[in-house]
């Protein structure tokens, strides 16, 4: 069995004292690959420290995170997107619109998402997208002509049944993570009528640890996890679980 955390920020300086150990843990929960999508330009240095430690199991992404999106978000993101020029990522991200903690900067929130959802395009990555309170903003987006050939995950979803038809009618994925675990998100309802095909599995780490770790540092390994409550909500075996969600991160992601 092997599963892949297609969304954790492993490295942050949360994991600098202990990364080893934590990567060693993923390692004994059969954790093949780990996604790494970027924040913003002062998260460079380390993401890429950590991937060129780790080849054979840290995949980077790059992009600009939408609460890091501030005046100088120009400048910020012609220094993020020429990373491209030198490095190989497997996709944009993490990118989007955040409307929960703050809508001072909504307009260039939404200029920065529509300049690299562009960029994807260019150069057919995929994306992964933070909605928080934002997802018919950004659906309204991506459902238009320019972006019809986009793909990517709508991470740390929380949508209800008719929003994630949408996503999947734009050939997106859905990525799953601790939420599912939470007593009351409501998630599971929504979940188990979902088609395996859409979904991907994630942490989120350091943030959003899965149940019994909820309120603290949340690590790749805690993505089986997921992995197992999805398979009782689902009341299918954990080794479908892998084995499906694992392909399909595959396919997302051309690893």
């Amino acid at each position: 069995m092997h599963l892949i955390d297609t969304h954790s920020h492993i490295y942050l300086k949360d994991f600098e004292e202990d990364i080893d150990d934590v990567l060693e843990r993923c390692r004994e929960a059969q954790i093949q690959k780990i996604v790494l999508p970027n924040i913003d330009s002062k998260t460079i240095p380390d993401l890429h420290r950590l991937t060129d430690k780790y080849p054979s199991v840290c995949i980077p992404l790059m992009g600009l995170h939408p609460t890091h999106v501030k005046d100088n978000y120009k400048k910020e993101l012609d220094l993020i997107l020429s990373q491209f020029d030198t490095f190989i990522y497997k996709g944009v991200g993490e990118i989007g619109i955040d409307l929960y903690w703050d809508k001072t900067f909504q307009n260039e929130q939404t200029e920065a998402f529509i300049a690299q959802i562009r960029f994807a395009v260019k150069k057919d990555l995929p994306v992964v997208i933070h909605a928080r309170n934002s997802n018919d903003e950004i659906l309204e987006i991506i459902e238009k002509e320019e972006f019809k050939d986009l793909t990517g995950v709508f991470h740390a979803f929380t949508g209800n049944p008719g929003v994630a038809s949408r996503i999947f009618r734009q050939g997106f994925k859905i990525g799953i993570g601790g939420i599912l675990t939470f007593k009351n998100s409501g998630l599971a309802d929504t979940v188990k009528d979902i088609a395996m095909e859409h979904i991907v599995l994630e942490t989120d780490s350091p943030y959003l640890s899965p149940t019994p770790y909820r309120g603290k540092r949340n690590e790749s390994s805690y993505v089986k996890l997921v992995a197992e409550k999805l398979a009782e909500v689902k009341n299918i075996p954990l080794d479908e679980v892998a084995e499906i969600t694992t392909e399909n991160a595959i396919e997302l992601f051309r690893l």
